[in-house]
């Protein structure tokens, strides 16, 4: 399992921001498009994502945040520094204790940077999930909310760069609503349409309710697949991969549940695919 915190921020690199823009009408959730100039060293490919750094100064003292962000694009370089493109959508919580409204801290952060402004990036680092040797490897793809960027990039890796891949993907994304999809979208289409091959799907769960803060029914987009599932699953050389906040693993372990058959038939294939080093996850 992989936390943020386990990725080396040693080498930081301060960027500016030479444009931003807001994608989402004014009365909407508000998702930014944001271009960074990087310093001339700082080498990101667009199947890699990077953090963003940010400090915070409190009456604790200095809090340090970071937040790994996807390349949505590469749209070239300026006076020969690379300039890199990311989307943010400006995120709210709610303390579960409390009940107060929080704002998310480096969302925030990055949709309220100006023009001029500068921002601390780190990395680049790798894909953080590992494309298979096996090129009939199947591959469980489950993102929620942002936690869907790296699968974008991971997909678009495998089609543009891996040849004759022949494994079946299958990538399930939770969105609280509609909006949220523009994490993954090339102009006008998501990824449901985006990728014509024919060993890959997507299905998107949102939120029967996005104002009323319900749960995205990712696990019902899940068991609406539970044929494919079981059968993939059934198989020696599928892996999962999972990106997201910490609730989703327990949604997973009861959809899982459900699709097997029992609680105890997906605790004994799950105990196999994380000891064959074909699980993975991102939690944050």
């Amino acid at each position: 399992m992989t936390h943020l915190a386990d990725f080396d921020t040693e080498n930081q690199y301060r960027a500016t921001v030479i444009q931003t823009r807001r994608l989402t009408p004014a009365d909407t959730e508000e998702i930014r498009e944001i271009i960074l100039e990087a310093p001339s060293d700082f080498a990101c490919q667009v199947d890699q994502s990077f953090g963003v750094l940010i400090t915070e100064t409190g009456e604790f003292g200095n809090r340090y945040h970071h937040r790994l962000y996807s390349v949505a694009d590469l749209p070239g370089r300026n006076n020969d520094k690379p300039l890199i493109t990311l989307l943010v959508k400006r995120c709210f919580y709610v303390d579960d204790f409390s009940g107060e409204r929080y704002r998310g801290i480096a969302s925030n952060f990055l949709c309220d940077r100006k023009t001029g402004d500068a921002v601390i990036l780190t990395g680049p680092y790798r894909l953080p999930f590992a494309v298979p040797e096996d090129k009939k490897a199947n591959l469980i793809l489950i993102g929620m909310g942002t936690g869907i960027a790296p699968f974008r990039a991971f997909v678009k890796h495998i089609y543009n760069n891996v040849k004759n891949w022949e494994g079946r993907i299958r990538l399930f994304y939770g969105a609280r609503s509609g909006l949220e999809l523009l994490y993954l979208n090339d102009q006008d289409g998501d990824l449901t349409q985006y990728y014509d091959q024919a060993t890959f799907a997507a299905f998107h769960a949102l939120s029967p309710r996005p104002h009323m803060n319900d749960p995205i029914a990712l696990d019902t987009a899940l068991e609406q697949q539970a044929a494919d599932l079981v059968e993939m699953l059934s198989c020696a050389n599928t892996y999962v991969y999972i990106a997201g906040y910490a609730k989703i693993q327990s949604m997973l372990d009861k959809a899982f549940s459900s699709i097997l058959g029992s609680k105890e038939k997906w605790e004994i294939r799950k105990a196999e695919l994380i000891a064959g080093n074909k699980w993975a996850e991102i939690i944050y």
